[in-house]
């Protein structure tokens, strides 16, 4: 008996349950797709066809990775992810330039909740701002947060 489910899922079938996951950019769609396309050509046309109706938005991968990682990653991180995308990097970096103002404060608000104290010691202040920096935040946030530069904001 027939289940009503086809035997062969279509690519723009494909593509929109991967995109009804999550968003996705046009490049990862590809390169998550090209394994099942079966003539030349058909894969591309699939996706010029999901783009036209806007369910591909360069545009909203960028926001949707902000969304879900600004909390936890530093701008060096975010924009490693962004590139991996394959989004346009005049978008990556608009994108990633909005983040730099908020960066020293994120960056604290990660520190807060791993560490919650300033080091005593070398040592610790160096898993400290390797910790910070693994996840992507820049030096000079680091030094801020280290420096003690958030005191007033904590009470």
């Amino acid at each position: 008996m027939a289940t009503g489910v086809p035997a062969q899922i279509s690519l723009k079938g494909r593509a929109l349950r991967l995109l009804g996951a999550r968003e996705h950019s046009r490049a990862e769609l590809e390169r998550r797709l090209a394994a099942f396309e079966t003539t030349p050509g058909e894969l591309a046309k699939a996706l010029d066809e999901l783009q036209a109706k806007g369910f591909i938005n360069e545009q909203r991968v960028a926001d949707s990775v902000v969304h879900r990682r600004a909390a936890k990653l530093g701008v060096a991180r975010i924009r490693q992810e962004l590139q991996s995308k394959g989004l346009d990097p005049a978008m990556v970096l608009d994108t990633v330039e909005s983040l730099r103002a908020t960066e020293a404060q994120r960056a604290h608000e990660v520190w807060r909740r791993k560490f919650g104290e300033l080091p005593r010691d070398a040592a610790s202040r160096g898993k400290q701002m390797r910790f910070l920096i693994s996840r992507g935040f820049g030096a000079e946030a680091v030094h801020r947060v280290l420096a003690g530069g958030f005191e007033d904001e904590a009470a």
